[in-house]
């Protein structure tokens, strides 16, 4: 069913334009509170996915090209609809983000189709062609170097998924977990069946960011960063229970923790460095977050 889906996803691909067009664009909170201000976008290449990115690109090149994040969305829905002041700001930070699933609408209707982790694959191909393509204008835009893969809840789950892909440099998996108990017969439409033995798949720097004991993913995101112990691993927990902030302005306190990873993991950045690995942390300046922490130096 898998290869099905994503040779699917593939034939779609071909038959759309292989060079960027935006056919829709819409601006966020005034484009972000990020120094770059952010639009969110379809384009003509990629229908199957949303874009967030700044609006204006034309110094993001060479060096400073933009780092590249693929999001999986909460409750594995084929639309960003619940996440776009977070995908937003962070793109705002200077990134290029890339949610599964179609733009959502501006009247608000929740897109509850369903989406496959072999988009979050594909999110990455389309990047790297369109930056390796002269005709595109993400030519040489696009930081592939750089990739991280984040998602929330079962968006997460297919995050975990793709982990073993050798170009992401970095995993973020938000208010979600591996079950500790498989669950079969009764999961949601396209939840990935992941086991805690697929942990040992991932070989990146990881985050995992929880909601406190009132969110129902807690104990599953404990357990895994419990049993990770070949790679870093960051646990930061916020008591707002499985909603987490995204929709808050500005993707509240969830984008200005990932944004910091983002900024390390992908930029390189020292003092955003020290927000994880200080002593004590950055993080723990915030108001209400506790954290863990294995593996990091």
């Amino acid at each position: 069913m898998k290869a099905i889906s994503y040779i699917f996803l593939c034939l779609m691909l071909l038959s759309v334009p292989s060079f960027a067009q935006t056919v829709e664009s819409r601006v966020i909170e005034k484009g972000g509170a990020g120094q770059h201000s952010a639009i969110m976008l379809k384009d003509a290449s990629l229908p199957t996915h949303t874009i967030f990115r700044p609006s204006n690109i034309d110094k993001f090149t060479g060096k400073k090209s933009l780092p590249l994040i693929v999001w999986g969305n909460g409750a594995c829905f084929d639309s960003p609809w619940e996440h776009v002041n977070f995908l937003n700001e962070i793109a705002s930070q200077g990134y290029m983000v890339i949610a599964t699933g179609v733009i959502p609408k501006e009247t608000g209707e929740q897109v509850k189709e369903r989406s496959t982790s072999a988009k979050l694959r594909a999110a990455i191909d389309w990047a790297v062609a369109q930056n390796a393509n002269k005709d595109s204008g993400y030519f040489k835009k696009i930081d592939t170097k750089n990739i991280a893969v984040a998602g929330m809840s079962c968006g997460g789950l297919q995050a975990l998924e793709v982990a073993d892909d050798p170009r992401i440099k970095t995993l973020v998996v938000a208010n979600s977990g591996i079950f500790i108990d498989a669950v079969r017969g009764n999961a949601m439409p396209m939840m990935p069946q992941l086991v805690k033995d697929d942990l040992k798949k991932i070989h990146t720097p990881t985050l995992y960011l929880l909601g406190g004991p009132s969110d129902i993913a807690y104990k599953n995101g404990m357990d895994d960063v419990e049993k990770i112990n070949h790679v870093p691993v960051f646990v930061g927990n916020l008591d707002v229970g499985h909603g987490g902030t995204y929709a808050q302005p500005f993707g509240g306190d969830f984008a200005k923790v990932a944004t910091e990873w983002f900024n390390w993991q992908l930029k390189g950045d020292k003092k955003a460095k020290t927000f994880f690995t200080g002593n004590p942390p950055g993080i723990s300046n915030m108001q209400g977050w506790s954290f863990a922490k294995k593996n990091m130096h």
